[in-house]
């Protein structure tokens, strides 16, 4: 299983993230907030002077161009965003509009007859007395300014300074309103009061947003790869082995993921073996079934002829129906002996009793068990073993076993006047048998299944003499060498005939 680092956790993904993300949403909260006040704050740069006499000019240029202007719409367009609220008074509308309604303090409205003045002073024989209207002398022009006497006191009354500066609104040289801007900033907690539902807003929204960020960046990935895996434990629960989940990521899920391929894995080899073992299962019995019956049928078949009453046999015939029954019967009890054998060598039943074992002496053997086969068809057995070979480390009696099954399976195939030939030498830690005949090789398609159960391969290889086996020698041949732990091979010699060798393990030094 792949080492996880640390940062790749799905824990320390969630913390690191949450952290991360809430400090990014501060970041932004703060500037959004920062632009947000700027906007209301940023026009507070003028005094109250400079911002009368902007406004009014502004209104005098707008109403000279179009006298049915909305003026309140207008001011809520081009000045809404200020921080500093102003009032506008125009003849012959008892309204005061202003800017900011919630922002304007109520003791401008409530002096609006003051600063507006009496209706005589709106005549068109020029501007009046600026003292009349606490306001600038109109000699300087339509937006002039009088500070000294735009209030006329402070909020107690009392002289102290203007309470408001104002700004005439004059069309055509005649004076239609006026401007009037609160001396002072409104308290801080008014500009708060009206941002508050902006800001609420913007930090609602960036609350949702930084949540979905979350959703997306960090339990997407992992809600794919937890639906993955539970797709495949589904599908591994319906009998599909083959299945597998998403293993990246590095975290906790993706370690659970590989966990459960492992898993799979596992058991799709299993079930893989297991259905190969019912497979050779059921071919074992059709093989055996097979085998069997030859013998079986042929004795049956005799012994019924010989229990005939009305069948005159002579002694001779009756003689050689009885040999025949007598050969076919050691038949079949050498099928059963081979069968049990190689069940008991494949399934770890028969113990071995292992020592040091010199290759000469099982090459003698297997001369002198075949000596009257290789007389009478003139083939020769030749043995070699290399200077420096060591003796090989296991169980005498069953390594002769495989040797003497190997060595026939030669001889058998082997023509008269051929050669069979035993070779040993040292293979590293390792003892290497090869046996070599002269005889017509194995096909090429034959070589991949030489050593299967009851596989035989006498049909494809000419020149042969000597009955078949059962097809069962190569297969003890493949269990005795496997229980030693050395490993057996079949090919054909680059000058024709098969070659066998069998790789043996050596005796301790």
């Amino acid at each position: 299983m792949p080492e996880r680092v640390w940062y790749k956790s799905l824990y320390w993904r969630i913390a690191l993230g949450y952290v991360a993300l809430l400090a990014v949403l501060m970041l932004v909260q703060t500037g959004l907030s920062v632009w947000v006040m700027d906007r209301m704050w940023g026009g507070s740069s003028r005094t109250p002077e400079q911002l009368a006499e902007l406004v009014a000019q502004d209104l005098s240029a707008e109403l000279a161009k179009s006298p049915q202007l909305d003026v309140e719409q207008h001011l809520r367009r081009e000045y809404g965003t200020g921080y500093q609220p102003f009032g506008v008074m125009l003849r012959g509308d008892g309204r005061m509009l202003t800017n900011r309604p919630n922002a304007t303090p109520p003791q401008l409205g409530r002096e609006r007859g003051r600063l507006m003045g009496r209706p005589g002073d709106w005549g068109r024989g020029g501007p009046p007395d600026p003292g009349k209207f606490g306001g600038p002398d109109p000699g300087r022009g339509g937006g002039g300014f009088d500070p000294g006497r735009g209030g006329g006191g402070g909020p107690d009354g009392r002289r102290g300074g203007p309470q408001a500066q104002i700004g005439y609104i004059i069309v055509n040289e005649e004076r239609i309103g006026i401007v009037a801007v609160p001396s002072s900033l409104p308290p801080l907690s008014v500009g708060l009061r009206e941002a508050a539902p902006t800001l609420i807003s913007i930090g609602i929204a960036l609350l949702g947003f930084g949540a979905a960020v979350m959703a997306l960046v960090i339990f997407r990935p992992t809600h794919q790869r937890l639906r993955s895996l539970e797709d495949a434990a589904r599908a591994l629960g319906e009998g599909r082995t083959d299945v597998r989940a998403n293993e990246s990521g590095g975290d906790e899920v993706s370690a659970l993921s590989t966990t459960f391929n492992r898993m799979a894995a596992d058991l799709q080899v299993r079930a893989a073996a297991l259905a190969e073992s019912d497979r050779a299962r059921r071919q074992l019995l059709a093989d055996v079934s097979h085998e069997l019956m030859t013998p079986l049928s042929a004795i049956r078949g005799y012994v019924e002829t010989l229990a005939m009453p009305e069948l005159k046999l002579d002694a001779a015939t009756r003689h050689r129906y009885l040999d025949i029954a007598h050969q076919e019967t050691h038949k079949l009890e050498a099928i059963i002996g081979e069968l049990l054998d190689l069940a008991r060598l494949e399934g770890g039943g028969s113990g071995l009793e292992e020592d040091e074992v010199l290759v000469d002496d099982l090459f003698r053997r297997v001369g002198d068990r075949h000596r009257p086969v290789l007389n009478e068809r003139q083939i020769t057995l030749s043995t070699t073993t290399a200077p420096g070979t060591p003796h090989i480390w296991g169980d005498a009696d069953r390594l002769e076993q495989a040797l003497q099954n190997v060595a026939a399976n030669a001889i058998r195939h082997t023509p008269d006047g051929g050669t069979v030939a035993l070779l040993a030498e040292p293979a590293g830690e390792r003892v290497r048998i090869t046996v070599r005949d002269s005889g017509p090789g194995i096909p090429a398609e034959h070589l991949p299944h030489i050593f299967d159960r009851f596989y035989k391969a006498d049909a494809s290889r000419a020149g042969t003499h000597v009955p078949s086996g059962s097809g069962l020698g190569l297969s003890i041949v493949r269990a005795i060498v496997s229980r030693h732990g050395g490993e057996v091979h079949a090919a054909n010699g680059p000058g024709g005939g098969a070659v066998f060798t069998i790789a043996l393990p050596s005796a301790p030094r």
